[in-house]
Protein backbone atom coordinates (compact mmCIF):
# COMPACT_ATOMS: atom_id res chain seq x y z
CA UNK A 1 0.00 0.00 0.00
CA UNK A 2 1.25 3.41 -1.02
CA UNK A 3 1.91 6.46 1.90
CA UNK A 4 -0.84 7.70 -0.18
CA UNK A 5 -3.05 5.25 0.67
CA UNK A 6 -2.13 4.76 4.15
CA UNK A 7 -2.92 8.07 4.92
CA UNK A 8 -6.33 7.90 3.13
CA UNK A 9 -7.09 4.69 4.96
CA UNK A 10 -5.94 6.22 8.50
CA UNK A 11 -8.40 9.44 7.81
CA UNK A 12 -11.36 7.47 6.93
CA UNK A 13 -10.86 5.00 10.04
CA UNK A 14 -10.29 8.55 12.21
CA UNK A 15 -13.44 10.08 10.58
CA UNK A 16 -15.53 6.82 11.51
CA UNK A 17 -14.43 7.25 14.97
CA UNK A 18 -14.79 10.23 15.30
CA UNK A 19 -18.45 10.46 14.34
CA UNK A 20 -19.21 6.83 16.37
CA UNK A 21 -18.13 9.25 19.65
CA UNK A 22 -20.53 12.22 18.97
CA UNK A 23 -23.40 12.79 20.95
CA UNK A 24 -26.97 14.27 20.30
CA UNK A 25 -28.09 17.44 21.55
CA UNK A 26 -31.54 18.31 22.22
CA UNK A 27 -34.40 16.14 24.51
CA UNK A 28 -35.08 12.28 23.77
CA UNK A 29 -38.51 11.57 23.35
CA UNK A 30 -40.73 10.11 25.52
CA UNK A 31 -44.17 8.31 24.96
CA UNK A 32 -47.04 9.94 26.85
CA UNK A 33 -48.11 8.23 29.38
CA UNK A 34 -52.21 6.68 29.51
CA UNK A 35 -55.15 8.51 30.70
CA UNK A 36 -55.25 7.80 34.54
CA UNK A 37 -59.04 7.27 34.11
CA UNK A 38 -60.84 4.48 35.07
CA UNK A 39 -64.10 4.49 32.61
CA UNK A 40 -65.23 6.72 29.34
CA UNK A 41 -68.37 7.22 30.82
CA UNK A 42 -69.91 9.76 33.87
CA UNK A 43 -72.44 6.95 34.97
CA UNK A 44 -71.68 3.02 34.50
CA UNK A 45 -73.36 1.42 31.41
CA UNK A 46 -74.91 -1.47 32.12
CA UNK A 47 -73.11 -4.51 31.32
CA UNK A 48 -76.02 -6.24 29.02
CA UNK A 49 -78.11 -3.99 26.94
CA UNK A 50 -82.24 -4.51 26.66
CA UNK A 51 -83.28 -7.10 24.01
CA UNK A 52 -86.54 -6.55 21.50
CA UNK A 53 -88.33 -8.77 19.34
CA UNK A 54 -87.32 -8.71 15.70
CA UNK A 55 -84.12 -7.77 13.50
CA UNK A 56 -81.19 -5.96 15.77
CA UNK A 57 -83.54 -6.97 18.82
CA UNK A 58 -80.92 -9.26 20.29
CA UNK A 59 -79.15 -8.53 23.78
CA UNK A 60 -75.95 -7.40 23.86
CA UNK A 61 -73.23 -7.58 26.24
CA UNK A 62 -70.20 -5.41 27.45
CA UNK A 63 -67.27 -7.41 27.81
CA UNK A 64 -64.08 -5.06 29.44
CA UNK A 65 -60.82 -6.23 28.36
CA UNK A 66 -62.03 -8.11 26.00
CA UNK A 67 -59.86 -9.15 22.73
CA UNK A 68 -61.06 -6.77 19.79
CA UNK A 69 -60.78 -9.10 16.65
CA UNK A 70 -58.65 -8.40 13.59
CA UNK A 71 -61.61 -8.43 11.47
CA UNK A 72 -64.33 -7.23 13.14
CA UNK A 73 -66.93 -6.74 10.28
CA UNK A 74 -67.43 -10.93 10.17
CA UNK A 75 -69.04 -10.59 13.77
CA UNK A 76 -72.30 -9.26 11.85
CA UNK A 77 -72.28 -12.91 9.74
CA UNK A 78 -72.63 -11.43 6.89
CA UNK A 79 -70.60 -13.24 3.64
CA UNK A 80 -72.01 -10.71 0.82
CA UNK A 81 -70.49 -7.80 3.49
CA UNK A 82 -67.32 -9.81 4.28
CA UNK A 83 -66.79 -10.37 0.64
CA UNK A 84 -67.06 -7.10 -0.55
CA UNK A 85 -64.86 -5.54 2.24
CA UNK A 86 -62.60 -8.08 1.45
CA UNK A 87 -62.77 -6.91 -2.35
CA UNK A 88 -62.55 -3.17 -1.53
CA UNK A 89 -59.28 -3.78 0.76
CA UNK A 90 -57.90 -5.32 -2.52
CA UNK A 91 -58.74 -1.83 -4.84
CA UNK A 92 -59.40 0.89 -3.11
CA UNK A 93 -57.99 3.95 -4.24
CA UNK A 94 -57.65 5.56 -0.88
CA UNK A 95 -55.88 2.70 0.37
CA UNK A 96 -53.66 2.88 -2.97
CA UNK A 97 -52.61 6.60 -2.08
CA UNK A 98 -52.17 6.04 1.65
CA UNK A 99 -49.62 3.08 1.00
CA UNK A 100 -47.96 5.39 -1.32
CA UNK A 101 -47.30 7.70 0.41
CA UNK A 102 -45.72 5.25 3.43
CA UNK A 103 -43.68 4.19 0.84
CA UNK A 104 -42.36 7.49 0.34
CA UNK A 105 -41.65 8.53 4.03
CA UNK A 106 -39.73 5.02 3.96
CA UNK A 107 -37.33 5.99 1.23
CA UNK A 108 -36.82 9.50 2.23
CA UNK A 109 -35.62 7.92 5.47
CA UNK A 110 -33.46 5.94 3.26
CA UNK A 111 -32.01 8.56 1.50
CA UNK A 112 -31.26 10.93 4.03
CA UNK A 113 -29.64 7.75 6.08
CA UNK A 114 -27.54 7.19 3.55
CA UNK A 115 -25.74 10.74 3.70
CA UNK A 116 -26.07 10.88 7.47
CA UNK A 117 -24.54 7.32 8.43
CA UNK A 118 -22.59 7.04 5.92
CA UNK A 119 -19.15 8.87 3.58
CA UNK A 120 -19.92 9.95 0.35
CA UNK A 121 -17.79 8.44 -2.47
CA UNK A 122 -18.00 9.21 -5.85
CA UNK A 123 -15.92 9.06 -9.17
CA UNK A 124 -14.70 11.45 -11.80
CA UNK A 125 -13.13 10.86 -15.25
CA UNK A 126 -11.92 13.79 -16.87
CA UNK A 127 -9.91 15.12 -19.92
CA UNK A 128 -9.62 18.68 -20.58
CA UNK A 129 -7.84 20.49 -23.45
CA UNK A 130 -5.47 23.22 -22.79
CA UNK A 131 -2.96 25.72 -24.53
CA UNK A 132 0.13 27.22 -22.78
CA UNK A 133 1.28 30.84 -23.21
CA UNK A 134 4.54 32.07 -22.55
CA UNK A 135 3.33 33.14 -19.33
CA UNK A 136 2.47 29.74 -17.73
CA UNK A 137 5.31 28.07 -15.73
CA UNK A 138 5.59 24.68 -14.32
CA UNK A 139 3.37 22.65 -16.96
CA UNK A 140 4.37 19.74 -18.76
CA UNK A 141 4.62 21.80 -22.23
CA UNK A 142 7.13 21.38 -25.59
CA UNK A 143 7.30 25.33 -25.29
CA UNK A 144 5.48 28.42 -25.23
CA UNK A 145 1.95 28.40 -27.22
CA UNK A 146 2.42 24.52 -27.16
CA UNK A 147 -1.26 22.68 -26.37
CA UNK A 148 -1.92 19.16 -24.79
CA UNK A 149 -4.62 17.15 -22.97
CA UNK A 150 -4.55 16.68 -19.02
CA UNK A 151 -6.66 13.73 -18.31
CA UNK A 152 -7.89 12.98 -14.84
CA UNK A 153 -9.68 9.86 -12.91
CA UNK A 154 -9.76 10.49 -8.85
CA UNK A 155 -12.12 9.21 -6.24
CA UNK A 156 -13.21 11.17 -3.48
CA UNK A 157 -14.61 11.27 -0.53
CA UNK A 158 -16.76 13.33 2.05
CA UNK A 159 -18.61 13.06 5.25
CA UNK A 160 -19.73 15.43 7.80
CA UNK A 161 -18.98 14.46 10.89
CA UNK A 162 -22.07 14.01 13.15
CA UNK A 163 -20.63 15.33 16.65
CA UNK A 164 -23.75 16.84 17.38
CA UNK A 165 -26.56 14.59 16.42
CA UNK A 166 -28.33 16.53 14.13
CA UNK A 167 -28.26 14.40 11.63
CA UNK A 168 -29.27 11.24 13.67
CA UNK A 169 -32.28 13.93 15.10
CA UNK A 170 -33.28 14.33 11.39
CA UNK A 171 -33.43 10.37 10.98
CA UNK A 172 -35.66 10.20 14.19
CA UNK A 173 -37.91 12.51 12.67
CA UNK A 174 -38.47 10.91 9.60
CA UNK A 175 -38.75 7.86 11.11
CA UNK A 176 -41.38 9.34 13.52
CA UNK A 177 -43.06 10.91 10.04
CA UNK A 178 -43.04 6.60 8.66
CA UNK A 179 -44.67 5.74 11.68
CA UNK A 180 -47.18 8.38 11.01
CA UNK A 181 -47.79 7.58 7.23
CA UNK A 182 -48.31 3.96 8.72
CA UNK A 183 -50.67 4.91 11.20
CA UNK A 184 -52.33 7.03 8.70
CA UNK A 185 -53.00 3.93 6.43
CA UNK A 186 -54.05 1.97 9.23
CA UNK A 187 -56.78 5.07 10.32
CA UNK A 188 -57.56 4.62 6.41
CA UNK A 189 -58.23 0.91 7.02
CA UNK A 190 -60.49 1.41 9.51
CA UNK A 191 -62.33 4.28 8.54
CA UNK A 192 -62.73 2.40 5.21
CA UNK A 193 -64.10 -0.60 6.67
CA UNK A 194 -66.12 1.36 9.06
CA UNK A 195 -68.00 3.43 5.99
CA UNK A 196 -68.48 0.40 4.07
CA UNK A 197 -70.07 -1.04 7.33
CA UNK A 198 -72.73 1.69 7.90
CA UNK A 199 -73.88 2.36 4.60
CA UNK A 200 -74.36 -1.25 4.19
CA UNK A 201 -76.75 -1.16 7.00
CA UNK A 202 -77.68 2.22 5.55
CA UNK A 203 -79.13 0.50 2.65
CA UNK A 204 -80.57 -2.32 4.31
CA UNK A 205 -82.67 0.96 6.29
CA UNK A 206 -83.80 2.16 3.13
CA UNK A 207 -85.20 -1.55 1.70
CA UNK A 208 -86.59 -2.21 4.62
CA UNK A 209 -88.46 1.66 4.77
CA UNK A 210 -89.32 1.56 0.81
CA UNK A 211 -91.11 -2.24 1.88
CA UNK A 212 -92.72 -0.74 4.85
CA UNK A 213 -94.38 1.99 2.95
CA UNK A 214 -95.54 -0.33 0.08
CA UNK A 215 -97.14 -1.85 1.94
CA UNK A 216 -99.43 0.64 3.64
CA UNK A 217 -99.71 1.81 0.10
CA UNK A 218 -101.37 -1.07 -0.33
CA UNK A 219 -103.33 -1.33 2.63
CA UNK A 220 -104.27 2.43 2.05
CA UNK A 221 -105.36 1.24 -1.25
CA UNK A 222 -107.75 -1.38 -0.25
CA UNK A 223 -108.82 1.06 2.59
CA UNK A 224 -109.61 3.70 -0.37
CA UNK A 225 -112.17 1.02 -2.29
CA UNK A 226 -113.73 -0.05 1.10
CA UNK A 227 -114.40 3.88 1.53
CA UNK A 228 -115.55 4.30 -2.32
CA UNK A 229 -117.92 1.49 -1.91
CA UNK A 230 -119.51 2.77 1.46
CA UNK A 231 -119.62 6.09 -0.60
CA UNK A 232 -121.58 4.74 -3.45
CA UNK A 233 -124.15 2.75 -0.88
CA UNK A 234 -124.19 6.02 0.81
CA UNK A 235 -122.14 5.04 3.97
CA UNK A 236 -119.53 7.39 3.57
CA UNK A 237 -119.20 10.64 2.72
CA UNK A 238 -117.43 12.73 0.26
CA UNK A 239 -114.84 14.48 2.60
CA UNK A 240 -114.11 11.02 3.64
CA UNK A 241 -113.00 9.31 0.03
CA UNK A 242 -110.93 12.87 -0.21
CA UNK A 243 -109.18 12.23 2.98
CA UNK A 244 -108.57 8.39 2.09
CA UNK A 245 -106.94 9.38 -1.41
CA UNK A 246 -105.12 12.25 0.64
CA UNK A 247 -103.64 9.98 2.65
CA UNK A 248 -102.37 7.45 0.15
CA UNK A 249 -101.03 10.38 -2.09
CA UNK A 250 -99.08 11.42 1.14
CA UNK A 251 -97.67 7.88 1.82
CA UNK A 252 -97.06 7.67 -2.25
CA UNK A 253 -94.64 10.81 -1.92
CA UNK A 254 -92.72 9.00 0.68
CA UNK A 255 -91.50 6.68 -1.27
CA UNK A 256 -89.27 8.56 -4.62
CA UNK A 257 -87.02 10.52 -1.75
CA UNK A 258 -86.24 7.01 -0.40
CA UNK A 259 -85.30 5.52 -3.58
CA UNK A 260 -83.06 8.13 -4.41
CA UNK A 261 -81.71 7.54 -1.25
CA UNK A 262 -81.20 4.20 -1.60
CA UNK A 263 -79.93 5.06 -5.01
CA UNK A 264 -77.03 7.55 -3.84
CA UNK A 265 -76.17 4.74 -0.68
CA UNK A 266 -75.57 2.33 -3.24
CA UNK A 267 -73.40 5.21 -5.55
CA UNK A 268 -71.50 5.76 -2.19
CA UNK A 269 -70.55 1.57 -1.38
CA UNK A 270 -69.53 1.87 -5.24
CA UNK A 271 -67.41 4.58 -4.67
CA UNK A 272 -65.68 2.74 -1.16
CA UNK A 273 -65.20 -0.40 -3.13
CA UNK A 274 -62.99 1.50 -6.10
CA UNK A 275 -65.55 0.95 -8.70
CA UNK A 276 -68.02 2.98 -10.54
CA UNK A 277 -71.82 2.57 -10.01
CA UNK A 278 -72.38 1.22 -13.37
CA UNK A 279 -70.40 -1.91 -12.96
CA UNK A 280 -69.69 -2.20 -9.61
CA UNK A 281 -72.19 -5.53 -9.42
CA UNK A 282 -72.97 -4.89 -5.49
CA UNK A 283 -74.98 -6.99 -3.52
CA UNK A 284 -78.05 -6.28 -2.00
CA UNK A 285 -78.07 -5.94 1.56
CA UNK A 286 -80.96 -6.48 3.90
CA UNK A 287 -81.52 -6.02 7.70
CA UNK A 288 -82.30 -9.82 8.46
CA UNK A 289 -79.02 -10.97 6.77
CA UNK A 290 -77.52 -9.05 9.20
CA UNK A 291 -76.75 -10.81 12.89
CA UNK A 292 -76.47 -8.58 15.75
CA UNK A 293 -72.95 -9.69 18.22
CA UNK A 294 -73.85 -10.92 21.33
CA UNK A 295 -70.63 -10.25 22.89
CA UNK A 296 -68.89 -6.81 22.68
CA UNK A 297 -65.33 -6.72 23.53
CA UNK A 298 -64.50 -2.79 25.31
CA UNK A 299 -60.98 -2.12 25.63
CA UNK A 300 -59.44 -0.55 29.19
CA UNK A 301 -59.16 2.99 29.10
CA UNK A 302 -55.62 2.76 29.74
CA UNK A 303 -55.26 0.78 26.40
CA UNK A 304 -57.18 3.00 23.98
CA UNK A 305 -53.98 4.97 23.77
CA UNK A 306 -52.29 2.32 22.22
CA UNK A 307 -54.73 0.80 19.68
CA UNK A 308 -56.35 3.86 18.25
CA UNK A 309 -54.35 5.06 14.48
CA UNK A 310 -55.52 8.54 15.18
CA UNK A 311 -53.76 8.53 18.91
CA UNK A 312 -50.48 6.91 17.89
CA UNK A 313 -50.81 9.27 14.47
CA UNK A 314 -50.84 12.56 17.02
CA UNK A 315 -48.00 10.56 19.28
CA UNK A 316 -45.66 9.94 16.01
CA UNK A 317 -46.25 14.03 15.05
CA UNK A 318 -45.25 14.70 18.61
CA UNK A 319 -41.86 12.58 18.45
CA UNK A 320 -41.01 14.13 14.89
CA UNK A 321 -41.65 17.88 16.63
CA UNK A 322 -39.41 16.33 19.82
CA UNK A 323 -36.53 15.43 16.79
CA UNK A 324 -37.05 18.78 15.15
CA UNK A 325 -36.27 20.71 18.60
CA UNK A 326 -33.12 18.27 18.74
CA UNK A 327 -31.92 19.48 15.12
CA UNK A 328 -32.78 23.27 15.40
CA UNK A 329 -30.66 22.83 18.83
CA UNK A 330 -27.62 21.18 16.64
CA UNK A 331 -27.70 24.08 14.44
CA UNK A 332 -26.29 26.38 17.21
CA UNK A 333 -22.92 24.43 17.03
CA UNK A 334 -20.14 23.42 14.55
CA UNK A 335 -20.18 21.65 11.81
CA UNK A 336 -16.84 19.90 10.84
CA UNK A 337 -16.88 18.10 7.38
CA UNK A 338 -14.16 15.93 6.38
CA UNK A 339 -12.93 15.10 2.76
CA UNK A 340 -10.44 13.18 0.78
CA UNK A 341 -9.10 12.37 -2.52
CA UNK A 342 -7.18 9.88 -4.16
CA UNK A 343 -6.46 9.67 -7.88
CA UNK A 344 -3.74 10.41 -11.06
CA UNK A 345 -3.37 13.04 -13.60
CA UNK A 346 -1.02 12.50 -16.99
CA UNK A 347 -1.07 14.19 -20.13
CA UNK A 348 -1.02 10.89 -21.80
CA UNK A 349 -4.09 8.43 -21.33
CA UNK A 350 -2.06 5.27 -21.51
CA UNK A 351 -0.18 6.58 -18.61
CA UNK A 352 -2.87 7.35 -16.51
CA UNK A 353 -2.44 5.17 -13.97
CA UNK A 354 1.50 4.84 -14.29
CA UNK A 355 3.60 5.08 -11.03
CA UNK A 356 4.33 8.96 -10.36
CA UNK A 357 1.34 10.34 -11.48
CA UNK A 358 -1.01 9.71 -8.17
CA UNK A 359 -2.60 12.64 -6.78
CA UNK A 360 -4.24 12.89 -3.53
CA UNK A 361 -5.36 14.90 -0.82
CA UNK A 362 -7.02 15.71 2.80
CA UNK A 363 -9.14 18.09 4.23
CA UNK A 364 -11.59 18.88 6.66
CA UNK A 365 -13.54 22.33 7.32
CA UNK A 366 -14.92 23.82 10.11
CA UNK A 367 -18.17 26.11 10.23
CA UNK A 368 -19.17 27.78 13.21
CA UNK A 369 -22.12 30.17 12.98
CA UNK A 370 -21.41 33.55 14.60
CA UNK A 371 -24.13 35.39 13.49
CA UNK A 372 -27.08 35.23 11.72
CA UNK A 373 -29.41 38.09 13.54
CA UNK A 374 -30.87 35.92 15.86
CA UNK A 375 -32.28 33.55 12.92
CA UNK A 376 -30.60 30.36 15.10
CA UNK A 377 -31.97 31.02 18.43
CA UNK A 378 -35.29 32.21 16.90
CA UNK A 379 -35.91 29.16 15.07
CA UNK A 380 -35.12 26.79 18.34
CA UNK A 381 -37.74 28.64 19.83
CA UNK A 382 -40.10 27.69 17.38
CA UNK A 383 -39.17 23.92 16.93
CA UNK A 384 -40.01 24.37 20.95
CA UNK A 385 -43.33 25.92 20.08
CA UNK A 386 -44.24 23.39 17.76
CA UNK A 387 -43.24 20.54 19.80
CA UNK A 388 -45.98 22.61 22.73
CA UNK A 389 -48.73 22.40 19.81
CA UNK A 390 -48.16 19.16 18.92
CA UNK A 391 -48.41 17.79 22.50
CA UNK A 392 -51.87 20.14 23.04
CA UNK A 393 -52.99 18.49 19.39
CA UNK A 394 -52.21 15.49 20.91
CA UNK A 395 -54.17 15.42 24.03
CA UNK A 396 -56.99 16.66 22.04
CA UNK A 397 -56.57 13.19 20.08
CA UNK A 398 -57.06 11.29 22.96
CA UNK A 399 -59.92 13.73 24.30
CA UNK A 400 -61.75 13.16 21.45
CA UNK A 401 -61.10 9.44 21.51
CA UNK A 402 -62.34 8.69 24.37
CA UNK A 403 -65.39 11.13 23.55
CA UNK A 404 -66.34 9.13 20.74
CA UNK A 405 -66.18 5.76 22.96
CA UNK A 406 -68.37 7.51 25.42
CA UNK A 407 -70.75 8.34 22.87
CA UNK A 408 -70.87 4.97 21.50
CA UNK A 409 -71.82 3.36 24.96
CA UNK A 410 -74.56 5.47 25.56
CA UNK A 411 -75.95 5.02 22.32
CA UNK A 412 -75.73 1.41 22.38
CA UNK A 413 -77.31 1.08 25.26
CA UNK A 414 -80.13 3.56 24.64
CA UNK A 415 -80.62 1.92 21.74
CA UNK A 416 -81.26 -1.24 22.62
CA UNK A 417 -83.91 0.52 25.28
CA UNK A 418 -85.06 2.62 22.66
CA UNK A 419 -85.85 -0.36 19.87
CA UNK A 420 -87.73 -2.27 22.78
CA UNK A 421 -90.04 0.98 23.74
CA UNK A 422 -90.26 1.22 19.74
CA UNK A 423 -91.29 -2.24 19.21
CA UNK A 424 -93.73 -2.26 22.16
CA UNK A 425 -95.05 1.09 20.18
CA UNK A 426 -95.62 -0.72 17.12
CA UNK A 427 -97.12 -3.58 18.31
CA UNK A 428 -99.70 -1.93 19.68
CA UNK A 429 -100.09 0.68 16.71
CA UNK A 430 -100.74 -2.75 14.68
CA UNK A 431 -103.22 -3.87 17.20
CA UNK A 432 -105.04 -0.60 17.12
CA UNK A 433 -105.42 -0.22 13.49
CA UNK A 434 -106.32 -4.06 13.35
CA UNK A 435 -109.36 -3.34 15.65
CA UNK A 436 -110.61 0.44 13.92
CA UNK A 437 -110.80 -1.59 10.26
CA UNK A 438 -113.16 -3.88 11.89
CA UNK A 439 -114.79 -1.42 13.74
CA UNK A 440 -115.15 1.05 10.73
CA UNK A 441 -116.41 -1.82 8.31
CA UNK A 442 -119.39 -2.29 10.69
CA UNK A 443 -119.65 1.24 11.15
CA UNK A 444 -118.90 1.35 14.92
CA UNK A 445 -115.74 3.50 14.67
CA UNK A 446 -115.31 6.70 12.57
CA UNK A 447 -113.42 7.49 9.25
CA UNK A 448 -110.90 10.47 11.05
CA UNK A 449 -110.64 7.86 14.09
CA UNK A 450 -109.04 5.02 11.46
CA UNK A 451 -107.25 7.85 9.68
CA UNK A 452 -105.08 8.45 12.65
CA UNK A 453 -104.60 4.76 13.42
CA UNK A 454 -102.99 4.42 10.02
CA UNK A 455 -101.19 7.43 10.63
CA UNK A 456 -99.96 6.13 13.89
CA UNK A 457 -98.79 2.52 12.33
CA UNK A 458 -97.48 3.71 9.34
CA UNK A 459 -95.19 6.02 11.76
CA UNK A 460 -94.21 3.06 14.31
CA UNK A 461 -92.95 0.71 11.64
CA UNK A 462 -90.80 3.52 9.85
CA UNK A 463 -89.38 4.38 13.42
CA UNK A 464 -88.81 0.45 13.97
CA UNK A 465 -86.95 0.06 10.88
CA UNK A 466 -84.39 3.06 12.43
CA UNK A 467 -84.15 1.95 15.39
CA UNK A 468 -83.37 -1.35 14.12
CA UNK A 469 -80.70 -0.38 12.15
CA UNK A 470 -78.98 1.73 14.58
CA UNK A 471 -78.41 -0.98 16.26
CA UNK A 472 -76.49 -2.31 13.47
CA UNK A 473 -74.51 1.28 13.16
CA UNK A 474 -73.98 1.72 16.67
CA UNK A 475 -72.44 -1.68 16.97
CA UNK A 476 -69.80 -0.92 13.79
CA UNK A 477 -69.08 2.77 15.75
CA UNK A 478 -67.86 1.27 18.97
CA UNK A 479 -65.41 -1.27 16.66
CA UNK A 480 -64.52 1.88 15.00
CA UNK A 481 -64.03 4.16 18.22
CA UNK A 482 -62.00 1.47 19.83
CA UNK A 483 -59.88 1.38 16.81
CA UNK A 484 -58.64 -1.96 15.94
CA UNK A 485 -58.43 -3.22 12.45
CA UNK A 486 -56.10 -6.42 10.68
CA UNK A 487 -52.74 -4.34 10.63
CA UNK A 488 -49.73 -6.00 11.88
CA UNK A 489 -48.98 -4.57 14.94
CA UNK A 490 -45.24 -5.44 15.64
CA UNK A 491 -42.71 -2.86 16.05
CA UNK A 492 -42.06 -0.52 12.55
CA UNK A 493 -38.93 -0.59 10.53
CA UNK A 494 -38.33 2.86 10.88
CA UNK A 495 -38.43 2.46 14.87
CA UNK A 496 -36.21 -0.48 14.83
CA UNK A 497 -33.61 1.98 12.33
CA UNK A 498 -34.20 4.43 15.15
CA UNK A 499 -33.40 1.76 18.17
CA UNK A 500 -30.10 0.86 15.88
CA UNK A 501 -29.00 4.55 16.39
CA UNK A 502 -30.54 5.69 19.38
CA UNK A 503 -28.92 9.07 20.86
CA UNK A 504 -27.51 8.11 24.52
CA UNK A 505 -30.29 8.53 26.85
CA UNK A 506 -27.91 9.96 29.78
CA UNK A 507 -27.00 13.46 27.64
CA UNK A 508 -27.59 15.46 29.71
CA UNK A 509 -28.56 18.76 27.32
CA UNK A 510 -30.37 21.39 29.23
CA UNK A 511 -32.69 22.67 26.66
CA UNK A 512 -36.19 21.02 26.83
CA UNK A 513 -38.98 21.91 24.63
CA UNK A 514 -41.33 21.71 27.24
CA UNK A 515 -42.21 20.80 30.97
CA UNK A 516 -45.38 20.05 30.64
CA UNK A 517 -46.02 16.20 30.19
CA UNK A 518 -49.89 15.01 29.17
CA UNK A 519 -51.73 13.81 31.86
Amino acid sequence: MEPSQRALHRALVALVLMAAAGCAVGPDFRAPSAPQVESYTERPVPLETASAPGAGGESQRFVEGGGLPDQWWTLFRSEPLDLLIRRTLAESPTLAAAEAALRQAEEDLRARSGTVLYPSLDGSLSATRRRVTGASVGLPTGGAGSTFTLYNASVSVSYALDLFGGGRRELEALGAQVDYRRYLLEGAHLTLTANIVTAAVREASLRSQIRANEEIVASLEQQLEMVERQFLIGGASRAEVLAQQAELAQTRAILPPLQRELAQTRNLLAVLSGRFASDAALPEFRLDGFQLPRDLPVSLPSSLARQRPDILAAEALLHAACAQVGVATANLYPRITLTADLGSGSTRLEDLFSPGTSLWSLGTGLLQPLFHGGELTARRRAAMAAYDQALARYRETVLQAFREVADVLEALEAGARALRAQADAEATARDSLDLTEKQFQYGAASYLTLLNAQRQHQRAIVILVQAQAARFADTAALFQALGRGWWDTEESESRRLLMEGRPDSSDSSPVKPSSREPY
